[in-house]
């Protein structure tokens, strides 16, 4: 007689539910995990994961020269002349080599024990394993102990759904390796059912191989793009290191004096490099490193150079009667004003503070880098008294200026309080007070405002019109920031604060979204409006509330459907699918042209609409950018829009 199933009190939910993912299988199944998204950053990041590789080689003193290709059929091939990935038996997987492991097992690395490599930035050791689970085919070649070997991996699909990462045969020697040679190749091809888009961007991958270059002085990273339509060819090396990084950075800024300070330094803690150099500007450009990680967040290594810098320009003032009197010491702020610095740290066994390596927490660092910047900052003022002069100068000037700026909050505060509720006259609030559900969005003018009140939910949207283009802060301090009458509006509205004071757990929204017409005005504006929040509200941007409506600049009708068309690319491309209708777009000419129906469904109703999310991904890139398109060198700013125009798909934002 059969035994009847035995009931559970989960309602059906049983150790049969409990699924084990082996192998490569975790990544497949949940992407976001290992890479961030299955977006355009999360796409690049298959190529930082294969190049941090052979950067680590190259810290570890074993390769000179890394090739990076964007191959004509969509795949990436990275080589390097390091050591190679040992080929030979895995002693724990009998008949598995130690490549085969490296490429398919999650954890597998030469970066845990110490042996390998003594400073690396790949410590999760997840890296191109990840990077073979999420490519439908991945070509791995080897040459070392006089070798050169190959082996193939690809996603198979069965009947349970697709099994990634999955070796076409064993790695095999397929002949004797170049004359002298050593080193790993590794190509891939993304796959199109894990990503949005398979299509790389050249820029994204330059700026960030140049970055690297800039960091490991003397390294040689060539560049190719073999792709039709995109051919082009760059290398990277820069035998000044972090030194010819900070000249970099201000190239599109004014220096305040030609020097470019620095100097390294060795402990039993790790290695800490540190270049630095102050322009006219008033925006502080202080990056930091660790093992070639960009800590976008800081942490210990930054913090450490912070005090020490403030400390030894208040000493060197006051030793030379430059500042006077018991309370007219510097804050960090005053002296950081306009200081384009990096500060690399290299060391045995990071603490990097989440998931995103963004914040380094090794306290120790933080002893190292302090106590060699006092010593070494402290002896370049002594030895060039006037770049001295004139930090203390700028310092002194910051200092009544940040001054000045309170006293404007102040009274923008005394005023509200008199006002009552505080709030911008022009605000059209809304209803919901749980700040995640609700949206602001700041809008092109008082027509476009109006357009925007009737288009929005009342409950969750919230409008503010600004009136024409708001103060470019990249050329004024922070006292004519704050008493600029939309940035004052602006401020009140999002209630968190400004520049330092800035509080993100304040903000009354959980979205900001600038909405500006879709021509070369409203582009302005959007440029404007970002480097107003990336130098002024940067934990409003670094969490991911910055948001960037994409209103369209046509409208057309097809087979009696009303069609939204983005730019004059995508009008082009219509026009060719559809050629009768070449006369029949209508242009909005701008976003108070539209009807509230029209703004309703195109930039504001959730179900419809396409906002940009921007983030702070790489803050020197950023950094860079912001100066070339918003400071005064016409030239650079020319220059950099020629270099980016074949990628002008990514430039809506």
């Amino acid at each position: 007689m059969a035994r009847a199933p035995r009931k559970t009190s989960g309602g059906g939910y049983s150790a049969e539910q409990i699924q084990v993912l082996e192998g490569l299988d975790p990544v497949r199944k949940r992407p976001g995990m290992y890479i961030g998204s299955t977006g355009p950053s999360g796409l690049h990041h298959l190529v930082w994961e294969v190049v941090d590789n052979a950067v680590d080689e190259a810290m570890a003193g074993h390769c000179t020269r890394i090739e990076v290709t964007l191959l004509a059929d969509g795949g990436v091939r990275v080589a390097d002349d390091g050591r190679g990935i040992p080929v030979d038996e895995h002693p724990q997987y009998r008949g598995r080599s130690a490549a085969e492991i490296v490429m398919t097992t999650l954890h597998a690395g030469g970066k845990f024990g110490g042996g390998g490599y003594k400073v690396s930035g790949g410590l999760h050791g997840v890296g191109v394993s990840v990077v073979n689970a999420l490519s439908r085919r991945l070509v791995l070649e080897v040459e070392r102990d006089g070798g050169r070997y190959r082996q193939e991996y690809a996603a198979q699909r069965t009947r349970t759904g697709v099994k990634p990462g999955v070796p076409q045969g064993p790695l095999q020697r397929v002949g004797p390796a170049r004359r002298g040679r050593t080193g790993t190749t590794v190509t891939f091809w993304p796959d199109p059912d894990v990503f949005e888009d398979t299509e790389f961007r050249a820029s994204t991958v330059t700026e960030r191989l140049q970055v690297m270059a800039f960091l490991n002085k003397g390294l040689t990273i060539e560049f190719r793009d073999e792709r039709p339509g995109h051919r082009a060819e760059e290398t990277f090396r820069f035998d000044g290191g972090i030194v010819d990084f900070v000249r970099h950075l201000n190239h599109a800024k004014e220096p305040l004096f030609e020097d470019v300070g620095s100097f390294t330094e060795r402990g039993p803690e790790g290695e800490v490099e540190v270049a630095w150099q102050w322009n006219t500007g008033y925006n502080e450009g202080l990056h930091s490193f660790a093992n070639g990680i960009s800590t976008t967040e800081g942490g210990m290594h930054a913090e450490g150079f912070k005090r020490a810098l403030t400390q030894a320009i208040n000493r060197y003032a006051k030793a030379r009667n430059l500042v006077k009197g018991r309370d007219a010491a510097f804050q960090g702020d005053d002296v950081r004003e306009g200081l384009t610095a990096i500060v690399s740290v290299r060391l045995p066994e990071p603490q990097f503070e989440g998931q995103t390596k963004a914040k380094l927490g090794n306290t120790e660092i933080r002893s190292l880098v302090e106590r060699a910047t006092n010593e070494h900052f402290s002896r370049w003022l002594e030895e060039h008294p006037n770049p001295a002069k004139a930090i203390v100068a700028k310092a002194t000037n910051a200092a009544r200026a940040r001054s000045a700026a309170k006293q404007a909050r102040e009274l923008t505060r005394r005023k509200t309080a008199l006002d009552g509720v505080g709030m911008p006259d022009k605000l059209a609030d809304c209803a919901s007070r749980v700040r995640e559900e609700t949206e602001l969005f700041l809008v092109e003018g008082d027509s476009a405002g109006g357009s925007a009140r009737d288009a929005r939910d009342p409950r969750t949207q919230a409008v503010l019109p600004l009136r024409g283009k708001i103060l470019n802060v990249e050329r004024a301090s922070m006292d004519k920031i704050v008493a600029n009458t939309e940035i004052q509006s602006l401020i009140a509205a999002i209630g968190a604060g400004i520049g330092s004071d800035f509080d993100v757990g304040r903000m009354r929204y959980g979205k900001v979204v600038i909405l500006a017409d879709a021509d070369v005005d409203g582009g302005h504006i959007r440029t404007l409006l970002i480097t107003f929040f990336y130098r002024q509200m940067t934990p409003l941007v670094e969490a991911g509330r910055l948001y960037v409506a994409q209103p369209p600049l046509y409208s057309v009708e097809i087979g009696g459907e009303k069609r939204y068309v983005a730019d004059d690319a995508a009008r082009l491309r219509l026009m060719e699918e559809h050629p009768n209708r070449q006369l029949a777009f209508a242009r909005f000419k701008g976003l108070g042209e539209m009807d509230p129906p029209e703004l309703r469904e195109t930039c504001m109703d959730p179900a419809t609409r396409n906002l940009v999310q921007l983030d702070v991904d790489q803050a020197a890139i950023a950094d860079d950018v912001l100066a070339v398109l918003m400071g005064d060198d016409v030239d650079a700013r020319r220059q950099w829009i020629q270099r980016n125009a074949k990628d002008a798909r990514f430039l809506d934002v």
